[in-house]
């Protein structure tokens, strides 16, 4: 987990408290020193391969370390926001969030498929809420 927060692209903050609600900006595999998960390669073509599952598990561990400085968990979320840049991707993206969050117990969850992200190399961003009571 970053133990450092990646500043923030805009003028917004990565969580904002509305009495016992954790809203979370939407969050990116972005790391504190501005590289991004989950670029694995370029091949000799000087393709991107840019890897779903890798961006995705640095997204919750993102969303994680937004959450522990308002006092909360993972657990503490009751609402999903997905966005991904190519539904091909759901599987592996699907995968890694089963890896956190399961049917019994994890939050409500809503996926859909953006034309683009802040950066080209992003394939995946989150924002959740979360429910902590003070």
């Amino acid at each position: 987990m970053n133990t450092k927060n990646v500043t923030p692209r805009g003028a917004y903050p990565h969580t904002k408290r509305v009495g016992d609600f954790i809203f979370v900006s939407g969050t990116s595999s972005r790391r504190p020193d501005n590289t991004i998960a989950g670029v694995d390669s370029i091949d000799q073509m000087g393709t991107k391969h840019l890897n779903i599952e890798v961006q995705t598990r640095e997204v919750l561990k993102n969303i994680e370390q937004n959450l522990s400085n308002e006092g909360a968990t993972l657990k503490d979320i009751v609402d999903v926001t997905t966005f991904l840049v190519n539904m091909n991707d759901f599987a592996g993206y699907n995968k890694v969030y089963a890896e956190f969050f399961d049917i019994e117990t994890g939050p409500t969850r809503t996926t859909v498929a953006v034309h683009q992200l802040p950066h080209p190399d992003l394939v995946v961003e989150i924002k959740v809420t979360a429910y902590k009571k003070l």
